[in-house]
C-alpha cells in the first residue's frame, strides 16, 4: 500500500503551488516511502539547522536562494544559530566578508517567511509545543528537549527536511510521531552527585555514548532545572544520538519501565570529565551558552561580573537569542557583562562561528561545546561549571 496523500498534498506535488512547494513536498513524499510511512501528517512547527554560512558554503546558499524564489512558509518556523551576532558581528572579530555571505542566508530565510531567530533553543523564545503536538525539528539538542522534556512528537530532520515540512506543513508519520517508537530500551539508575549544567552534560556524555541512539529510562536524578535539561539534551543527542529520553519523575511521557538496570557512578562522570579536560590547555577563550542561556544564566552571569574586568588575554563569549538579548539589555545585564570586558553574543555559538585558529583552548559548561571545539576548531577543552567559567574569566 502506498502513501496515502490529501488533496492539498497531491496539489503541492503537481506544482500547483509552485516549484519550491512542489520540491519540498518530493523530499516529503520520498522520506515517507523510504521509511514505510502510511501518510502524511500535519506540523505545527518548524526549526531549520543549517543556518551558519561557515557550515553551508556557497552550494547550500544556492539551494536555499532558489526555494526562496517561490517558497512561503504555513507554519511558524525558527532557525538554528547562524556563524555570528547578526547585529554586532564587528565587535567580535567577525570578518565583513562572512558577515556578507551570512546576511544572504538570513535574508534567504527572510523572504520565505521564516523568523530570523537563530537559535538553538526555540522553546525559550516563542517556539514552544505542547505536549503530544507534532513537529518538524532539526537542532539535535532542540529536538531531544522537544520530544523528552515537552513530550512533543518529532524525527530529527535535517535542514532540507526540516525546510519542506516549512514550506508544505507537513511530514511523513514514521519514527518519533509513532507512538510505538517512544518506548524506552535500556535503563540508568544514576549514582552520583547531580549539582550544575556541567554535571548533566557529563551524563549526557556517558548515556549518549553508551546507547547510541536507544531510548534511555533514566532513575536517580531527584530534580533537575531547565537549564540542566537543555544541558542534558545538548550532550546526550551529541555523543550518542538520542532524540529521546525518559527522566523518571521529571519528564512527560509515559513509557514500559526496562527490566535490565544500568548504574552510572560518580567514578563515571570523573571518568568523563578527565576526558574532556586537557591538562595542557591554555585558555584563552570562555563560552557559556551552548545550548543558548537563558535569561535566568544570563542575569546569574551578570551578577557574578559587577564590578569585574575579564583578564585581557582571555575572550568571553555568553551566547544566546537575540530576544533574550533584547531581555537582558532591558534588565542592565548587557551593559554589566560588556562593561566587565565580556561579550553577550546572541544569534550564533562557539560551535558554528568561524573561531579555528583565533584560539588555543577553550574553557566552557558545556560537554556539546568541548566535542565541536575539538572536532571543528582543534582546540584544546576544560568543562567547569558556569561559575568556575567566570573565575576563570577574571582571574
Amino acid at each position: 500500500m502506498g502513501l496515502e496523500l490529501t488533496k492539498d498534498d497531491r496539489d503541492m506535488l503537481d506544482g500547483k503551488y509552485g516549484k519550491s512547494a512542489k520540491k519540498a513536498m518530493e523530499i516529503i513524499t520520498a522520506l515517507g516511502e523510504i521509511y514505510g510511512a502510511k501518510r502524511l501528517i500535519s506540523v505545527s512547527s518548524v526549526q531549520i539547522a543549517g543556518v551558519s554560512y561557515h557550515n553551508l558554503g556557497e552550494a547550500g546558499l544556492e539551494y536555499l536562494s532558489d526555494m526562496a524564489e517561490d517558497g512561503q512558509t504555513r507554519v511558524l518556523t525558527t532557525l538554528n544559530p547562524a556563524g555570528m551576532d547578526l547585529t554586532e558581528w564587528k565587535k567580535h572579530g567577525i570578518s565583513e566578508r562572512f558577515a556578507k555571505n551570512q546576511g544572504r542566508v538570513v535574508e534567504a530565510f527572510l523572504k520565505m517567511g521564516v523568523i530570523a531567530t537563530c537559535t538553538c533553543t526555540p522553546y525559550l523564545i516563542g517556539n514552544l509545543p505542547h505536549y503530544g503536538e507534532h513537529i518538524a525539528w532539526a537542532e539535535s539538542s532542540a529536538v531531544c528537549f522537544a520530544n523528552s522534556v515537552i513530550g512533543a512528537m518529532t524525527n530529527r530532520e535535517g535542514g532540507p527536511s526540516a525546510l519542506a515540512s516549512a514550506l508544505t506543513g507537513r511530514t511523513a508519520e514514521y519514527g518519533f510521531h509513532l507512538q510505538e517508537n517512544r518506548v524506552a530500551q535500556v535503563r540508568y539508575d544514576v549514582e552520583a552527585r547531580m549539582e550544575n549544567t556541567d554535571d548533566f552534560g557529563l551524563l549526557g556524555q556517558v548515556i549518549g555514548t553508551r546507547t547510541k541512539k536507544a531510548i534511555p529510562y533514566i532513575t536517580g536524578v531527584a530534580n533537575a532545572t531547565t537549564e540542566q535539561l537543555k544541558s542534558f539534551c545538548a550532550s546526550v543527542a551529541t555523543y550518542g544520538g538520542v532524540a529521546l529520553f525518559h527522566m523518571e519523575g521529571l519528564t512527560p511521557n509515559r513509557t514500559l519501565v526496562p527490566d535490565k538496570t544500568e548504574v552510572i557512578t560518580q567514578d563515571e562522570l570523573d571518568a568523563a570529565r578527565s576526558e574532556l579536560d586537557d591538562t595542557d590547555a591554555e585558555i584563552d577563550f570562555i563560552s557559556v551558552g551552548c545550548p543558548h542561556a537563558s535569561i535566568k544564566e544570563i542575569g546569574e552571569i551578570a551578577k557574578m561580573l559587577e564590578g569585574k574586568k575579564v583578564a585581557k588575554e582571555k575572550t568571553v563569549w555568553i551566547t544566546t537569542a537575540k530576544p533574550t538579548k533584547d531581555l537582558a539589555v532591558k534588565m542592565g545585564y548587557y551593559d554589566t557583562i560588556e562593561k566587565a570586558g565580556a561579550f553577550l553574543v546572541s544569534d550564533a555559538c562557539c560551535a558554528v562561528a568561524p573561531l579555528k585558529g583565533r584560539f588555543k583552548g577553550l574553557l566552557t559548561d558545556s560537554a556539546k561545546a568541548c566535542f565541536y571545539a575539538r572536532g571543528k576548531n582543534s582546540f584544546k577543552t576544560k568543562i567547569r561549571t558556569i561559575e568556575e567559567c567566570i573565575k576563570e574569566a577574571i582571574a
